[in-house]
This record gives C-alpha cells, sequence and structure tokens, in this order.
C-alpha cells in the first residue's frame, strides 16, 4: 500500500477480519482520504453475524471526522436492485436484479452515514454491472460496490466493472474513477552542520 500511495499513507488498521481500514493525505487542507476494504457476510448467514459486523463497520466510521472523504468498498455480498423507492439519497436506479435483505442492511447503514452507494448512479450495459458470475456461468450479481460521503458525490466521476482482469478470482474488478489528489509527505532533512573530519584533523596537526 505504501509503494502504490507513496508518503500520503498516515496509518492503517484492521478492524476485524473483515475490515480493514487506510487513512491518506490530500492537497486539501485538513482533508483526509479514508478507504475502508470490506468482506461483508453472505445473504444467507445469520442475523448474529450480520449485525456483528455491521456493528464494527459502524464503531469504525463513528471514529471517522465527517469532512474527510470516505469510501466504502469491498465484497459486500448485497444485492441492491434498481427500484430505490425510499433510499433515493442512499443510491440510484442503475443498480441489477432485486433488493435482498443484504441490500437493505447496506442502504440502511448508507443512509445513517450519509453516503451514496455509486455503482446504481452511473449508467452501463450489464456486462459492466455484473461482478459476481456463478461456477456455471447461469447466475449475475453485483454484489461488490464501491460507496462515497455524499459531501463527496461530485469527486466520483464513474464506476463499472472491468472484465477480463487477471484476479484469480470468480468476481470481476470494480474501479471507479475519482478527481482528487493525494499529497506527499515532507521528509524533514537534518539542518545540523556536517563537519568534514578528516580534514580537521589535518588542520590540527599540522
Amino acid at each position: 500500500m505504501k509503494t502504490l500511495f507513496g508518503n500520503a499513507l498516515i496509518s492503517w488498521e484492521a478492524a476485524g477480519p473483515r475490515i480493514i481500514y487506510a487513512s491518506f493525505k490530500t492537497k486539501k487542507e485538513n482533508i483526509k482520504l479514508n478507504i475502508i476494504q470490506c468482506y461483508a457476510p453472505t445473504n444467507d448467514k445469520d442475523e448474529e453475524t450480520k449485525e456483528d459486523f455491521y456493528n464494527k463497520l459502524q464503531t469504525l466510521c463513528d471514529k471517522l471526522k465527517e469532512k474527510d472523504m470516505t469510501i466504502l468498498m469491498g465484497d459486500l455480498n448485497t444485492k441492491i436492485g434498481s427500484d430505490n423507492s425510499g433510499y433515493e439519497e442512499v443510491m440510484g436506479r442503475q443498480g441489477l436484479g432485486k433488493m435482498n435483505e443484504n441490500g437493505e442492511m447496506l442502504a440502511d447503514f448508507c443512509a445513517f452515514n450519509n453516503m451514496i452507494i455509486g455503482g446504481s448512479v452511473f449508467p452501463h450495459r450489464r456486462i459492466h454491472k455484473t461482478t459476481w458470475v456463478s461456477p456455471d456461468h447461469r447466475t449475475e450479481n453485483q454484489i461488490d460496490h464501491i460507496c462515497i460521503g455524499r459531501k463527496f458525490r461530485r469527486s466520483m466521476q464513474d464506476v463499472r466493472v472491468q472484465r477480463g482482469a487477471d484476479a484469480a478470482s470468480d468476481h470481476h474488478l470494480v474501479l471507479a474513477r475519482m478527481k482528487m489528489k493525494l499529497k506527499k509527505r515532507e521528509v524533514k532533512r537534518s539542518t545540523r552542520t556536517q563537519y568534514n573530519v578528516d580534514f580537521l584533523k589535518d588542520r590540527l596537526t599540522t
């Protein structure tokens, strides 16, 4: 991660086995970029497992400042569908299929944290929305998502699936195009005067 983002990385931590978080400096004064990567429980998991995941995720989000840019992404195992009734502030109508229970949990989480589900906003062909295909190629779902704080919605310019990426996974790569700048940390240089010790020795012995 440090190689990818250079000296912009401030800190990172694992908030449980399913959540990892990293914070970066940006060129905007006093605004950080927070990225949360998740692997959510599948829709058939028990309620306790799902609630534990979202409780940990909410605990992490509660620590983040509202003025900072926060991006939530990963395999969220949620089908959000194309019907955004009641969730107009959270998602558009570009989702696939029909919302399931996990989709409702994600939509409720985003509503509470003022976030937007990016893949539901931008119109694309179905092939560029499907993030997972079953081994028999009969079932296609949009279960991987990238979400952003509503305040920074204009920074997200596109979200689409990149098919053909060699990722050794049954999931397709999901890409978001963002308009933002990261800031490199300035490396403090020593201001101490350096002396040529050998030169001083010669001067002292002559």
